[in-house]
């Protein structure tokens, strides 16, 4: 798979030579025939820094179709605010989700644990788990409310786009931005993972501070596709994800017939083994932010509308230090997923593919054994390698769904995870 490296970048493509015009971004005669359509991910007076606009040179311009019509589809896919969800202090935890007996697409095997903020007033995000065993056939999709982050835990993912193609595997995470339309093939059998919605503003590399000008998640890393375009003229249907709900239009052809291109708005992946994962050399456990890969920033700065946190093989080598994470209450709500083999907190229920969340003010921290483990053990240099666990950090509440409170995968004895921490106290 061929792509395009780099972040924010203003990337060109195409996929028939002299498909892209030479100096001008609307000419009276496109080449070839095509059509000019510029999709806007951001206001039109955005400042340059943050802006995100791309040009498209497309067979048919996306405005030639059928009515809308409402649709049904994938009921326990939910949106925020969520009219019967709950927001409870207590900390939840699920096991992982089964694969489904009936061939299901990404769509409708997503279901929503959680969600907090209003995709009608673009602030917030709402969290996903996915199950599928089948690809999307005939069937395309644009999330107009949202920009959203997949990130595969099992099987791999082929997203067919507008802007072109991206193979997306577990220890990856791939963006499809909001409004453009796309596909979602699997690479084997079947597919299990985690997807974000996030309703603000859009996804970005945070500041590095005092870190430096290297570090964390780097530009160069982060691949976009380049130009590959379906002329397939068959009767398809694309889905439209609007406030929330799901509307339907009958095409004649793929959505995805965009020959060339040229911008910044476009779908993106990143492999998290790039990341370049910093900490404590002498003392102490720094706080979890220094694991930040991508940020959507809220108006009150320094406070993320979400965040999304990696947790990555790595060293630790802090002396006279309770190494895991330490017990803590955060004004954020943190959710976790585990990628693969065991989060450094957690000694058991913690399963790769399962979840947890932990809302804010609610203590939570190592469970007993890791606690004792920690506590007595004789602290050399240790790498830490079988692991790889994200977070989603939101400043808003996020209310559990009806799925996620009566689903069998949720653990109802999560809490007895610290009941055997005896009193040590002895004055």
């Amino acid at each position: 798979m061929e792509y395009q490296s780099g972040f924010g970048n203003e990337f060109a493509s195409e996929a028939v030579s002299g498909a892209l015009p030479i100096g001008q971004n609307s000419p009276q005669r496109p080449p070839l025939g095509l059509y000019t359509e510029q999709i806007s991910g951001t206001p039109f007076t955005a400042p340059r820094a943050s802006a995100r606009r791309s040009w498209t040179y497309r067979i048919r311009p996306s405005a030639r179709h059928a009515p809308f019509e409402p649709v049904q589809l994938a009921p326990d896919w939910r949106t925020a605010p969520l009219v019967d969800g709950l927001t409870t202090p207590a900390q939840s935890r699920w096991s992982p989700a089964p694969l489904p007996a009936a061939p299901t697409d990404f769509l409708d095997g997503l279901r929503t644990l959680c969600a907090g903020g209003s995709a009608e007033l673009q602030i917030g995000c709402s969290i996903h788990i996915y199950t599928a065993t089948r690809s999307m056939s005939g069937r395309y999709l644009a999330d107009h409310d949202a920009e959203l982050l997949i990130l595969p835990q099992e099987g791999g993912l082929h997203l067919r786009t507008e802007m072109g193609r991206l193979d997306v595997n577990p220890g990856e995470f791939g963006v499809v931005p909001r409004g453009i339309r796309f596909a979602i093939d699997l690479m084997g059998p079947s597919a299990r993972g985690y997807a974000c919605e996030n309703y603000g503003p859009l996804l970005r590399l945070p500041e590095r501070g005092p870190i430096g000008a290297n570090g964390l998640a780097n530009e160069r890393d982060f691949l976009a596709p380049v130009a590959a375009y379906e002329d397939v003229e068959t009767t398809c249907e694309c889905l439209v994800r609007h406030q929330g709900r799901l509307w339907r239009v009958t095409l004649d052809h793929s959505p995805l017939d965009v020959v060339a291109w040229h911008g910044s708005y476009t779908p993106y992946k990143y492999d998290l083994s790039r990341f370049m994962a910093l900490n404590s050399v002498t003392f102490d456990h720094p706080d979890p932010s220094i694991f930040t890969v991508l940020t959507s920033p809220s108006a009150i700065p320094g406070t993320a509308n979400v965040d999304l946190v990696v947790f990555p093989p790595r060293w630790t080598v802090a002396e006279h230090t309770f190494r895991p994470p330490w017990f803590h209450r955060n004004v954020m709500h943190e959710f976790m997923g585990l990628i693969t083999g065991r989060y450094d907190a957690r000694q058991e229920g913690f399963l790769p593919g399962g979840a947890s969340l932990h809302p804010a003010l609610s203590g939570h921290g190592p469970d007993a054994a890791t606690v004792h483990r920690a506590s007595e053990v004789d602290l050399q240099p240790e790498r830490i390698s079988d692991t790889l666990a994200f977070m989603l950090e939101t400043s808003l509440p996020l209310a559990l769904t009806p799925y996620a409170r009566s689903c069998p995968e949720r653990q109802a004895d999560y809490h007895r995870t610290w009941e055997s921490l005896e009193r040590r106290f002895r004055p």
